[in-house]
């Protein structure tokens, strides 16, 4: 198999090539000589169709040290056949290149999180002329948008896709459809106002259907994780008529659907009242009443000292818990997400 074709120029990548191709995007450098290069993988499927499929995009890579999304978009880069493929696939396996090499949640190159860098701006440091690459050059072309997320060194998640509050009902129910095309424990719905800049929001505005997700944590490999992305996103192309065969249940063992859940208000992101150590004391995705014992904050600076007991601020799944054991005041402890009607 040749090596990827490095690209320079943006304009030269032909999106409407029938076959796959791989390709090395180059962004170059603010400070030195040299290029980050971004893959990038394009299938245009070879199988006709009378019907208009939409064309489907998916990320990897947004935060460097989440490996599951990189390692299902990299296994898609190489198994989907476009001979079996009707209409256009593009893959991304490691978006954030700079950040993924260094195994860290930023980039190194500009210090810039690629997930608070869109629209991006063609003439900004490295992250930002690639999120304008994404904005201008792939969204164009697709009309799904996936983004593959994990919660890295920074928070546990129970395994969930994920998206925000759509007010435009026809493209929520259509994205909550295709959000329980990857068969997890639960959907969450989840809120935009904790920063800016993200790229799913910015598909959402374009109308798109943006799905997100996390699937794994601890900088690690969940097996469970990507078997549900990998499965997942062959679902939607199965869904979408674009790829041959029936939708599959990815966890068998599991006969329930996913859960819809709601975490859309700043208030359900509960901050640490101060910098200690965490001691969880309930698993993710298990279910909490009010009141319940969540956790303890250590403070080791008095051993004898009593731990902070935090409690549940309502009933509902916990989503989302701080991974490490050390946190700062005012990070994100937990997340308890309330039931909702699809």
């Amino acid at each position: 198999m040749p090596e990827p074709t490095v690209i320079y120029d943006l304009s030269k990548i032909n999106f409407e090539k029938p076959g796959k191709h791989h390709y090395h995007v180059a962004f170059h450098h603010d400070s030195s000589w040299g290029y980050s290069l971004v893959p990038l993988t394009v299938i245009n499927g070879l199988k006709k169709s009378k019907a208009n499929p939409p064309g489907v995009a998916v990320f990897g890579g947004t935060h460097g040290n989440e490996w599951e999304g990189q390692v299902t978009v990299k296994r898609l880069c190489h198994d989907l056949d476009p001979a079996e493929i009707t209409g256009r696939v593009v893959l991304v396996p490691q978006l954030s290149e700079s950040a993924c090499v260094a195994n860290t949640r930023i980039s190194p190159l500009d210090g810039v999180n690629m997930n608070r860098a869109f629209p991006g701006n063609p003439r900004g440091s490295i992250t930002y002329r690639i999120a304008n690459f994404v904005k201008t050059r792939i969204f164009p072309q697709v009309r799904v948008v996936i983004d593959l997320h994990a919660g890295g060194n920074e928070g546990g998640f129970a395994l969930c896709t994920s998206f925000h509050p759509i007010p435009d009902p026809q493209q929520r129910e259509e994205m909550n459809q295709v959000a329980a095309l990857f068969d997890t424990p639960f959907i969450l719905i989840y809120t935009s106002d904790m920063a800016s800049g993200l790229l799913p929001e910015e598909a959402e505005r374009e109308g798109k259907i943006a799905i997100g997700g996390e699937f794994g944590f601890g900088e690690s490999v969940n097996i469970k994780g990507v078997r549900h992305a990998y499965e997942g996103v062959k679902n939607v192309l199965r869904h979408y008529g674009m790829l041959p065969g029936k939708i599959v249940k990815v966890d068998p063992e599991r006969p329930s659907p996913p859960r819809l859940v709601d975490a859309s208000n700043l208030e359900d992101y509960i901050p640490a009242p101060r910098t200690g150590i965490w001691e969880p004391l309930v698993e993710l995705g298990s279910d909490v009443k009010k009141g319940d014992l969540v956790g303890r904050l250590h403070d080791f600076a008095d051993h004898s000292a009593d731990p902070l007991e935090i409690r549940a601020h309502r009933a509902g799944a916990l989503l989302m818990m701080h991974f490490p054991a050390h946190i700062a005041k005012g990070v994100t402890l937990f997340v308890i997400a309330q039931d909702v009607k699809a």
